[in-house]
C-alpha cells in the first residue's frame, strides 16, 4: 500500500515536471519567433548592418572612408566608374555627415555608402550586389499650416518672439512687403496677420519656414494684403499679388546681397590718387558684405556668363529680356552655369575677394539698352503682372484666404494659446 503511494506521488511529479518542460518550451519558442522591430532610415533596415555614422574630416576622401571599413582600391574603383552619373564623389564636404552600412560578420566590410549633403537630401551608394546602385533622394517632409498675428510695439521680431516664433518669418515678410513697407520705419501699433506653413524633417525635425501662403500688414493704418500665387508652372515662378490682383514686387530687387554698406557708387567721373588722379570709371555699385554672404539674382532671367575672368574674378551675368541686363562681379565661389534660368532671390553665387578688390564686396553692374547705367536712378518697371486668363482664377484662389485672414483676431485680443496648427500636409 505505501509502495502504491510513493509510486502514484512519483507519477504525478513527473507529470508536472513535463508540464513545466512543455511551458518553458513553448515560451522558448514564442520568444525566439519575435523578430526586432525594424529600424528603418535610408531606405534601409538598419537592424541588418553594423551602422557607422561619422562627418567628412579634413583629408578624407570617398576611397579613404571605404577603405577603412574593409573595401580595396580595385573594388574602390569599379564603385566610383559605375556611381559618377549619380553621385560626384569630388564634392563631400569637410563636416557633413555620412553613414557607412557595414556586415553583420567576423569582416564588417562596408556595403553600402550613405552622404547627407543637407538635412532633406542623401546619396546612397549601395554595393553589397554585383550591380553598383547609386541614386538621390530625399526624407519625406510635412508641412504644417499656421496662422498667427501681432501688434507691432518695439519691432516685428519682438512680437513674433513673445509667441514663440523664430525671426525667420519676420525675414519672411519683409520679403513679401519689400516694395510697399519698410520694416525698418514701422510705427507702434502696426498690425499683422500671417497664414504661413513650417517645414518638418521625418515629421519631427524642424526645418524653418516654408512659405507665407497670405497675409495682411496695417500700416500708418492702411492695409496691405498678400497672396502667394504661381504665375508659370513650367518655369516654376511664384510671385505675390495683392487682393486687386496687382503684383506686389519690382521687377528688380534693391541689391543683390544683404550688404553692410555701399563703399562705392556708380560714378563716370571718380578720380583715384593711385592712378595719379586720372579720372577712373566705375560703372558699378560696390555693396560691402561678409565672405560667403549668398549673393542674388535681382531678377528673373537667363545665365548670359559664368566665368572667371581677370578683374572680374569670379562673376555671373544674366540677361533678363531686350532691355536690361545684370553682372556681379568678384566672387567666392558661383553656383549657376552658362545657359540656366534664375528666378529672383536665387542665390547664384556667394560673395569673395576675387579678380581686383581690396575687399570682400559684390560689384553690382546694370545694363539698359547695352548701356551701362546706375540701377538707382532707374525708374524700374513693377513685375510682371497677372495676365487676363490668369486674373479671374487668381481672383476666386483669394477669396477663401481673405475670409480666413479677416477672421484671425489680432494677438492682444487672444491668449498665445489660441495660436493654433490648422493642417498637415505630406510630400
Amino acid at each position: 500500500m505505501q509502495f502504491k503511494r510513493i509510486l502514484l506521488v512519483l507519477m504525478v511529479s513527473i507529470g508536472f515536471l513535463s508540464c513545466d518542460e512543455e511551458v518553458k518550451r513553448e515560451e522558448q519558442e514564442t520568444i525566439t519567433s519575435i523578430k526586432p522591430k525594424e529600424l528603418k532610415e535610408f531606405g534601409f533596415n538598419l537592424n541588418d548592418y553594423i551602422v557607422k555614422r561619422d562627418t567628412i574630416k579634413n583629408g578624407d576622401s570617398f576611397g579613404k572612408i571605404l577603405e577603412r571599413n574593409r573595401i580595396g582600391y580595385p573594388q574602390i574603383y569599379n564603385i566610383v566608374e559605375s556611381a559618377k552619373d549619380s553621385f560626384d564623389i569630388r564634392k563631400l564636404q569637410i563636416g557633413k555627415p555620412y553613414t557607412v552600412l557595414c556586415a553583420k560578420d567576423s569582416l564588417e566590410s562596408a556595403k553600402a555608402f550613405i552622404y547627407q549633403p543637407n538635412k532633406e537630401d542623401y546619396y546612397v551608394v549601395n554595393f553589397q550586389d554585383s550591380v553598383v546602385h547609386a541614386y538621390k533622394k530625399s526624407k519625406p517632409i510635412v508641412y504644417r499650416e499656421r496662422e498667427v498675428s501681432g501688434v507691432i510695439e518695439s519691432s516685428i521680431s519682438q512680437s513674433l518672439d513673445e509667441q514663440g516664433i523664430g525671426v525667420g518669418l519676420a525675414y519672411e515678410m519683409s520679403d513679401v512687403y519689400a516694395w510697399t513697407i519698410d520694416f525698418f520705419r514701422l510705427q507702434k501699433g502696426d498690425r499683422f496677420k500671417v497664414i504661413y506653413s513650417e517645414k518638418f524633417i521625418d515629421d519631427t525635425i524642424y526645418a524653418g519656414i516654408h512659405k507665407i501662403k497670405a497675409a495682411y500688414f496695417e500700416h500708418n493704418k492702411e492695409p496691405f494684403y498678400a497672396f502667394e500665387f504661381k504665375t508659370d508652372s513650367i518655369k516654376g515662378i511664384v510671385d505675390y499679388f495683392n487682393e486687386d490682383a496687382k503684383n506686389m514686387r519690382r521687377a528688380f530687387l534693391k541689391a543683390p546681397v544683404e550688404y553692410k554698406r555701399i563703399s562705392s557708387r556708380f560714378n563716370l567721373k571718380r578720380r583715384i590718387a593711385l592712378y595719379g588722379n586720372r579720372v577712373r570709371p566705375h560703372k558699378g555699385t560696390d555693396f560691402t558684405a561678409d565672405i560667403g554672404t549668398p549673393i542674388m539674382a535681382t531678377a528673373n532671367g537667363t545665365v548670359i556668363e559664368s566665368a572667371k575672368r581677370g578683374g572680374n574674378g569670379n562673376y555671373v551675368k544674366i540677361k533678363h529680356n531686350s532691355t536690361y541686363t545684370t553682372q556681379y562681379l568678384h566672387m567666392k565661389k558661383r553656383k549657376v552655369r552658362k545657359g540656366e534660368f534664375v528666378k529672383q532671390g536665387d542665390i547664384i553665387g556667394w560673395v569673395g575677394m576675387t579678380g581686383n578688390t581690396s575687399g570682400p564686396h559684390v560689384c553690382y553692374r546694370f545694363w539698359k539698352n547695352g548701356r551701362q547705367v546706375d540701377p538707382f536712378r532707374q525708374k524700374l518697371p513693377e513685375a510682371e503682372p497677372i495676365s487676363d486668363s490668369l486674373k479671374v482664377k487668381y481672383l476666386e484662389y483669394i477669396k477663401p484666404l481673405k475670409i480666413q485672414l479677416d477672421t484671425i483676431p489680432f494677438q492682444n485680443e487672444v491668449t498665445l494659446e489660441d495660436s493654433k496648427l490648422i493642417t498637415q500636409v505630406v510630400k
